[in-house]
């Protein structure tokens, strides 16, 4: 998710085209929908440049994330796809598999423009820097980063890239590439899960102002993420992929009841922690046990 600092994918021209958009209110039905809606996340949670995929699909207007947010973990596996392609070429290569590593993690990085890593540097300043609930909020919507933000980006960053480096030496390019889709759907998945469950702490942020998603988008969002989750089935022993689904929700839950307790909600910042940490979650559970 975006960081509370207000540097939104969606500019005020655009929330003040909403009007409009309520008039091009998704008219379509099962699939083109769901496509619009993929769509729109896409170009909210990335900086791809995405166009007009169907007639239900209006690129000019405000997302409402009340609807829209079941096709996230969709849109997760979209975005991560470029990432995922280049780490399956760059597999069938001599070049060592760190090496590789790195480099997924760095298109993927520039692939969503850094959005919910910001968030996360942001939720580790504002937790541990600040004393107060007020404190931390101030201190999470400040752009600057500090040392906590600093740290909690090395370790996550690091920890991705080897766990990236371990899944394509166990599993062959094709299978790693769809493993790594998998734990970016479901980590998506996770974060509409404690969007919905949680509180918003600032009424006029970025969780807040898009609209917040419904039980039934939740529920709808898991069912989007079951197909993607049928290589980590097929590829994965059971006790991995218990592990893997287990560490991954574990992650979410204990991000979104920390930020309950610090700031009695979650904001964008918030949600961007929960899609990292559940995505490092489910990797590294899935790579505990043969």
């Amino acid at each position: 998710m975006s960081s509370e600092s207000d540097q939104s994918p969606v500019s005020g021209a655009e929330l003040g085209s909403d009007k409009t958009g309520e008039g091009s209110v998704r008219r379509g039905s099962g699939l083109v929908s769901l496509a619009a809606d993929t769509a729109a996340c896409v170009r909210f949670f990335s900086r791809v440049p995405l166009p007009r995929v169907n007639a239900c699909d209006d690129p000019a207007a405000a997302p409402d994330f009340s609807r829209i947010a079941r096709a996230a973990p969709l849109a997760g596996a979209v975005i991560a796809l470029p990432a995922a392609a280049l780490g399956m070429l760059l597999g069938y290569t001599m070049l060592p598999a760190l090496a590789s590593a790195i480099l997924v993690v760095g298109l993927l990085a520039a692939t969503t423009g850094a959005l919910h890593e910001d968030g996360l540097s942001d939720v580790a300043d504002g937790f541990f820097g600040g004393a107060t609930r007020a404190r931390r909020l101030d201190i999470m919507k400040d752009s600057r980063i500090g040392a906590f933000g600093a740290l909690a980006l090395i370790v996550t960053v690091f920890l991705r890239i080897a766990l990236l480096a371990a899944l394509w030496q166990r599993f062959s390019p094709a299978d790693a590439a769809l493993l790594f889709l998998a734990s970016e759907a479901f980590s998506r998945a996770l974060l509409v899960w404690q969007w919905q469950a949680r509180p918003l702490a600032r009424p006029d942020g970025l969780a807040a102002r898009f609209g917040k998603p419904s039980r039934e988008t939740q529920q709808q969002a898991l069912i989007a993420t079951l197909p993607l989750l049928l290589p980590a089935l097929l590829l994965l022993s059971l006790p991995a992929l218990a592990l893997a689904l287990l560490a991954g929700s574990a992650a979410a839950y204990l991000t979104g009841r920390l930020s309950h307790l610090k700031i009695g909600g979650v904001t964008g910042d918030v949600l961007g922690a929960i899609q990292q940490l559940s995505g490092l979650g489910f990797l590294a559970g899935m790579l505990m046990v043969p």
